[in-house]
């Protein structure tokens, strides 16, 4: 499943299993995917008893099991319709109108104040909106028109906000007579300002890819229900059991259907690269609770553990062979180790900051030598962040995201880890085409494990660094070739590409015989 809906329930588990925070029924509200058909009762009704009976009518006017008959007049009547009738579909205004409520009431439908912050209700809503248009983009597909429509729609409401959201900046004004004079205008928030667009754009470029795969013919899926036999060596022995099973030609994809969907890949890859990159620097600028920090052991080798902490402080130390010596075979553990090594940081920057030296988080081991694990178990969180992207959020994260007050890091948080959630998804998908194609070819290779990942070049010890916004998204406008590029453009493509090599390869041969023929070359 992508991410979002990984880390929706991750962030369930984590707030039953900690009991770090308050008000636990306010969750269950936010990972509950809202449907826009459901109709209000009118409150009139709602203060009438079932047996009541109508003003001025007799008991036995009233028709019996009316409330049930939807053709007649005394059904309760609808607030999101503007004839008041049960049928159709509400208009937009209308939809707005009821989702801006439940955001002002911080998803409390009740009034009474118990609801969530403003930025965690804005949050959860760009969560479950994505969850319920993406949650099951199960094949490599377009999205259909209704489904584009809806998002681009409702995700253009929620992000309205970002547009009312000021600083103040010096300006110039000139007078009328002449002077000029420094004034403090609004302008939106600089953050805002910078990441919102990049953000949209990401989140076009991933459906146009989507788009791009309309043409594909030479590989399909079957439904979940098919027999065995028709599987044959593609079916899934992984926990995705729900995905459909992927089909290709008996002999594997074609040459050129291999190196587009590497292409394609290659172009999603720089998508969920950007994505990570304004994630992670909204995270790191959101300030870490104090319901985590409390929750944190006092040292760090109590929240490694004995094993890790001997590991990580030894003289020598090379991350990678660490990672090897760990087993992440799953998900759980990979997630586990990242909260032990992400606790172990703060609680070693924390004493680094710490001048009390009677404070309980004082120790016997030296600042630089904090700062070396430090700087390790940074190393290694990166290394993780890279090699496993779509892990649920740490421990970490969900406290931060639970506790965050801020309307803006909330928005280009949420819109930030939805899009690198679908970017996954997209890398998954293709990967899973790839793998069936490698399993045509070669059997063998059916045990063989596969988990998208970034560049390894950008996981070798000692080269590994944090993803920079600007960087990323300037490396994905210097790709070459356009965007939407689908399979028989890449041929065309790829068709003039060798025609070209072979023209400048017949003009140079030309040119060496001419060398060869002319009377000055035997002088």
């Amino acid at each position: 499943m992508v991410r979002f809906l990984k880390r929706g329930y991750s962030l369930e588990r984590f707030l039953q299993g900690k009991g770090m925070f308050e008000h636990s029924e306010r969750k269950a509200h936010s990972l509950i995917l809202e449907s826009n058909g459901s109709s209000v009762v009118d409150d009139k009704m709602l203060s009438r008893s079932q047996g009541s009976r109508s003003p001025g009518k007799p008991l036995e006017a009233q028709i019996i099991g009316s409330a049930l008959d939807r053709s007649s007049d005394h059904v309760p009547r609808s607030r999101l319709k503007k004839d008041g009738g049960c049928n159709g579909h509400p208009s937009d205004m209308e939809l707005m109108k009821e989702r801006f409520a439940k955001l002002l009431l911080g998803e409390d439908m009740s009034g009474s104040g118990k609801g969530v912050s403003s930025a965690l209700a804005l949050s959860n809503a760009i969560t479950n909106l994505a969850a319920s248009v993406f949650g099951e983009q199960w094949r490599l597909e377009p999205m259909s028109a209704e489904r584009k429509q809806r998002w681009r729609k409702e995700i253009d409401w929620l992000l309205s906000v970002t547009d009312h959201i000021v600083e103040f900046v010096p300006s110039q004004q000139v007078s009328k007579d002449g002077t000029n004079m420094e004034i403090m205008v609004t302008q939106q928030r600089k953050d805002l300002h910078m990441n919102i667009p990049a953000l949209r754009k990401l989140d076009a470029m991933l459906i146009e890819y989507l788009d791009n795969f309309k043409d594909h013919n030479e590989f399909w899926y079957l439904s979940r229900d098919a027999d065995e036999s028709e599987k044959g060596n593609a079916q899934r022995k992984d926990d995705k059991w729900w995905l459909p099973t992927v089909k290709v030609p008996p002999n594997g994809l074609s040459e050129v259907s291999t190196k587009w969907l590497q292409y394609q890949k290659e172009l999603v890859n720089q998508v969920l690269k950007a994505a990570m990159a304004i994630n992670a620097n909204v995270l790191m600028e959101m300030e870490i609770p104090e319901a985590y920090i409390e929750s944190l052991p006092k040292n760090g080798r109590a929240s490694l553990g004995d094993s890790l902490y001997r590991s990580i402080t030894v003289d020598v130390f090379d991350p990678e062979e660490f990672l090897s010596s760990i087993d992440l075979s799953t998900e759980h553990k990979i997630l586990d180790l990242k909260n032990k090594i992400e606790a172990s940081i703060i609680i070693w920057r924390r004493k680094m900051h710490n001048k009390d030296a009677k404070s309980p988080w004082g120790s016997a081991v030296s600042l630089e030598k904090r700062e070396q694990f430090e700087e390790r178990a940074e190393t290694i969180l990166l290394i993780l962040k890279h090699r496993f992207p779509g892990i649920p959020q740490s421990a970490l994260d969900i406290s931060k995201i639970q506790y965050n007050k801020d309307v803006g890091y909330s928005i280009l948080e949420g819109y930030s880890r939805i899009l690198e959630s679908l970017a996954f998804t997209v890398i998954s998908r293709i990967e899973d085409v790839l793998y069936a194609d490698s399993l045509a070819r070669d059997p063998t290779l059916r045990e063989s494990k596969r988990r998208p990942c970034l560049t390894n070049s950008e996981t070798i010890s000692g080269t590994v660094k944090a993803l920079d916004p600007q960087e990323e998204i300037e490396k994905l406008n210097k790709m070459e070739a356009p965007a939407s590029m689908t399979l028989s453009d890449f041929m065309g493509w790829h068709l003039d590409q060798d025609t070209e090599a072979k023209k400048k390869e017949s003009s140079e041969k030309l040119e060496n015989l001419r060398e060869l023929t002319s009377p000055t070359s035997h002088h």
